[in-house]
C-alpha cells in the first residue's frame, strides 16, 4: 500500500520568508508543498507558519488552521511572550520551533512530527511552558480531583519531560510506539489535559515528576 505524503502548506506574511521554507520542504520524501489556496484535510496535512507575534488576528488564524481547517501546525518564531506562548497551546499549536533553528533537516523532522499528532517544544520554551502552566492552568478545564496515576504512565511522563519522542519512549520501555501514544491519550482524556506539555505540567503539580 502507497502511503500517501504529507501535504504542507507555508505561510507567512513575508514572500521571501515563505519562499525559503518553502525551497527547504520541497523534494523531501514523502512530503508534498501546496500553494495556500489549496484545502487539504486530514491527519497527514500540515501548516508550516511563521510569525514574529501571536496577537490576535494571529491567535485566529491558528485556531482556523487547528479547528476550521483540521490541521496540525508547525509554528516558526523568533520569541514568544509568556502571553503569547499561551495563546498558542490555548489555540492547539503543539509543535514549534525558533526560526533560527529552522533549517531544512529541523524543519522535516517538525513536520513528520505534526504529521503523527506528536508534540516538539524546544528544551527552552518548554521550560516556560511548564512553568506558566503550573502558576495559571493557561485558563485549561478544572482537572479532576481524583488524580491517580498508573506506574506505566508516570514512566512515559518523566520521558516525555526529557523531550523523547513516542518512538524513543517505546525503545526505552520496550513498549510498542502504538502503545505509548494509547497511554498518553488515556491519561489526557481522563484527565482532560490537551497536550504532552500540560500533561507534564499536571504530573509536576501532583509530584508525580
Amino acid at each position: 500500500m502507497t502511503t500517501k505524503p504529507i501535504t504542507v502548506t507555508v505561510h507567512a506574511d513575508d514572500p521571501l520568508s515563505r519562499a525559503g521554507v518553502t525551497s527547504c520542504l520541497r523534494g523531501r520524501p514523502d512530503i508534498e508543498v501546496v500553494e495556500r489556496s489549496v484545502r487539504a484535510v486530514g491527519h497527514r496535512s500540515v501548516a508550516v507558519v511563521l510569525t514574529d507575534r501571536v496577537d490576535a488576528p494571529g491567535a485566529a488564524a491558528l485556531r482556523r488552521l487547528v479547528r476550521g481547517e483540521s490541521r496540525q501546525v508547525v509554528l516558526v518564531v523568533d520569541g514568544l511572550r509568556e502571553r503569547e506562548l499561551l495563546t498558542a497551546v490555548a489555540c492547539g499549536v503543539h509543535t514549534f520551533v525558533w526560526r533560527h533553528q529552522a533549517t531544512g533537516e529541523r524543519l522535516e523532522q517538525a513536520v513528520r512530527s505534526a504529521a503523527r499528532g506528536d508534540s516538539e517544544v524546544p528544551p527552552d520554551l518548554l521550560n516556560r511552558l511548564l512553568v506558566q502552566l503550573g502558576r495559571h492552568g493557561s485558563g485549561s478545564p478544572a482537572v479532576t480531583s481524583v488524580t491517580s496515576l498508573a506506574d506505566r504512565e508516570v514512566e512515559v511522563l518523566r520521558f516525555v519531560a526529557e523531550g523523547l519522542e513516542n518512538r524513543q519512549i517505546a525503545g526505552k520501555l520496550a513498549y510498542s510506539e502504538r502503545t505509548v501514544k494509547n497511554i498518553l491519550h488515556g491519561l489526557m482524556t481522563r484527565m482532560q489535559l490537551r497536550n504532552r506539555a500540560h500533561a507534564v505540567a499536571f504530573a509536576l503539580r501532583e509530584g508525580y515528576l
